[in-house]
């Protein structure tokens, strides 16, 4: 996750020698859950610090792995470097002007879900034996 933020505002402190004690090992997960969320990544997304620490659920850590991922290739800021293809691309909105006129022309076309007498129906069809 530090890899993600621009360079001197990295919010997992890492240190020299990794910890031993629980205590400080989960407090470093902590930290990266809380770095997620600063992130963008949504709160129902994130992982609890047991999943990790105690193997509980490891679909959930990687749930927020993958949420992590797209939500770095969608904001496309230049801070991800791996391969955008691993993640999938959130939508993104996509706002229409439209004109007086075009709306207009809008309310002159049938919709399909008004029914349509072209491609398939039910003629030929027989129920039971025939």
């Amino acid at each position: 996750v530090n890899s993600l933020y621009p360079s001197g505002s990295k919010p997992v402190k890492i240190p020299d020698t990794p910890p031993t004690m629980v205590f400080k090992q989960m407090e470093q997960i902590a930290q990266f859950l809380k770095a997620a969320e600063d992130y963008g990544v949504v709160k129902t997304d994130v992982f609890q610090t047991v999943d990790l620490f105690e193997a509980k659920d490891m679909a959930a850590v990687q749930r927020t792995l993958m949420a992590l991922g797209s939500l770095a290739v969608t904001k496309n800021d230049g801070n991800y470097h791996g391969d955008p293809n691993w993640f999938m691309k959130k939508a993104q909105e996509h706002k229409r002007e439209f004109t007086e006129s075009q709306l207009k022309e809008g309310k002159n076309v049938i919709g399909l879900q008004m029914g349509s007498n072209k491609g398939a129906s039910q003629a030929g069809m027989s129920y039971g034996r025939p």
